[in-house]
This record gives C-alpha cells, sequence and structure tokens, in this order.
C-alpha cells in the first residue's frame, strides 16, 4: 500500500517545480516535504525527482504521478456518487492539453460548466497535443487528429475557422492592386511558433503553391488578433475572434471564399474515463454550440 500523503507531496512537488512551493502549498515545510519524498522512494525502491529548477519527475515518479492524479479523480467521481461524501474529498487536479486558439476561442466555456476540478492545462499546437497523451502527462486533450491514441477514447468537436485577415491600411499598402500569389510572397505574416502552420497551409490551399512569405513570431492568439488590427503583418484569425472586426470593417478577409478549418477532437483516457464524463459531455455540448459542425 502506497502512502497518499507522500503522494501528494510528490504531486505538489511536480505541479509547483520545487519543494519550497509545495511545502507551501499544503501546509508543511521543505523538510516535512523531503521526508516524505525520501519514505516515497525507499517504499518503490527507485528515485522519483530530479532535482533543479524546476523540478523533474523520473520515469517512476511520472508513473506514480499518473497513479495519483487517476485515484484522485476516482475518489472526486465516488464523492459526487455518495452524495454527503463529496464534502470531504479533495478538488482534483486534472491536467489538459489544448491548443492556444481553442483556449482563446470556445474551451473556457466548458471548463467553467465544471466545477469538479482544479485545472492545470498545457498548451500545445492542436497537431502536436496527443503527444502529451500518449507519454502520460495529461489525462485529456483538444487535438486535430482523428486516430486515438491508445489506451484513449475520441470524439470529434467539430471545426474551429479561421480567415486569412489583414487591417485596411496593410491591405492598402501590400495588396493596392489585389491579393495575388506575388504579393503574398512579400508582404509579411505572423507566425505562432515554429509548429504553427496555419499560414501556409491556407496559402498552399488558396493558390495550390509553395509561397513563403517573411514572417513575424507572435506566440499569443489575442495578440495575433492585436498585431493584425495594427497592421503589423496579415494572419489566420479565428472567425470566433475576429467577426465584429471584421463586420466593422476593422479588419479585411484576404479571400473571403478561401477560409480555412481545423477539425478538432477529444481524447481523454480511458482509465479516467467515469471521472471525466462531466466534463467530456461539457466539452461535446460547448463545441457543438461554437464550432462548425459540418463532419470530415
Amino acid at each position: 500500500m502506497l502512502d497518499y500523503d507522500h503522494l501528494s507531496a510528490l504531486s505538489a512537488i511536480l505541479r509547483t517545480g520545487s519543494f519550497e512551493k509545495a511545502a507551501r502549498q499544503l501546509g508543511l515545510t521543505p523538510s516535512a516535504i523531503s521526508q516524505r519524498i525520501k519514505a516515497l522512494e525507499e517504499r518503490v525502491g527507485a528515485v522519483l525527482v530530479v532535482r533543479g529548477q524546476p523540478c523533474r519527475p523520473t520515469l517512476a515518479g511520472q508513473r506514480l504521478f499518473r497513479h495519483a492524479e487517476e485515484v484522485a479523480l476516482l475518489e472526486a467521481g465516488l464523492g459526487r456518487d455518495l452524495g454527503e461524501f463529496a464534502g470531504m474529498a479533495k478538488t482534483p487536479s486534472l491536467r489538459l492539453a489544448v491548443n492556444a486558439d481553442s483556449l482563446a476561442t470556445w474551451f473556457v466555456p466548458a471548463m467553467a460548466a465544471v466545477d469538479a476540478f482544479l485545472y492545470d492545462l498545457v498548451l500545445d499546437d492542436q497537431d502536436h497535443s496527443a503527444e502529451w497523451l500518449r507519454r502520460g502527462e495529461v489525462r485529456a486533450a483538444v487535438t486535430g487528429s482523428s486516430q486515438a491514441v491508445q489506451g484513449c477514447d475520441c470524439l470529434y468537436l467539430g471545426r474551429l475557422r479561421y480567415f486569412a485577415t489583414a487591417s485596411p491600411d496593410f491591405m492598402a499598402r501590400w495588396f493596392p492592386d489585389g491579393v495575388t500569389a506575388e504579393r503574398l510572397a512579400v508582404a509579411p505574416t505572423m507566425t505562432f511558433n515554429t509548429k504553427d502552420t496555419l499560414q501556409s497551409r491556407w496559402l498552399a490551399l488558396a493558390f495550390a503553391m509553395d509561397i513563403s512569405p517573411p514572417t513575424h513570431w507572435l506566440p499569443s492568439s489575442h495578440g495575433f488578433v492585436d498585431a493584425t488590427l495594427a497592421g503589423v503583418g496579415w494572419g489566420m484569425n479565428p472567425e470566433i475572434l475576429v467577426s465584429n472586426e471584421i463586420t466593422g470593417s476593422r479588419l479585411l478577409m484576404l479571400l473571403p471564399d478561401r477560409p480555412l478549418d481545423i477539425p478538432l477532437y477529444w481524447h481523454w483516457s480511458r482509465s479516467a474515463g467515469p471521472a471525466l464524463k462531466v466534463l467530456t459531455e461539457a466539452v461535446l455540448a460547448t463545441a457543438r454550440r461554437l464550432l462548425v459542425q459540418d463532419h470530415p
């Protein structure tokens, strides 16, 4: 049997990144946290934490961390089922992988609909977020892949629609005679990070050509909109974020008949499925309300 006070110490260290912060979170001294980790390491016969800035788990530590999280989710679900016992169960932390544009457009209302968890979000591109599930570092993820990760279930959510947009001044300066492949090759665009392929995917869709324009690097969904409004460059912005700006002509679509729809899927760990049922229902309901629902 494992001591769950010891597992709580491990989880706090890996969530906060240090023994000191974990001690403050749990109302203990750093020495007490160290003693709990030492006892747990002796119990399982393996080093669990690599000390550093931040502290990192070993493979054994990561496995125990996942176990502790799943137990906390199961206990919370049991609390909900047993009524009066619910007040005794601690609110569990739930780690999810979400792409930045989903977080900025539709995912927060799904979170707000479920107060059964303390959310611990990691941000990654929708084409890479499934890797967090494969590594066992999250319990669920919004991804762009329809292929279920081993040990997980998957449901289609809908499509997040993007438009290539720019400010009126930017359009007048860079596309005085219309949007052409030649002008797009020199007009500055914006890129979220090295994993962001939205601009190149739209260019290939719209012109069936390999166009590589100069780019700004701007890792913020709302910053993308602000920079587009300011005329810094053109970029792929979610329709949900910029519909008012387009309606008010503060932003113009480069090619109004060429949206880019990105399909999104909800993947969740099968072992935690019952505990995540209420969140899965909220995610599906919110997606059906806010995402484009033409099926791929």
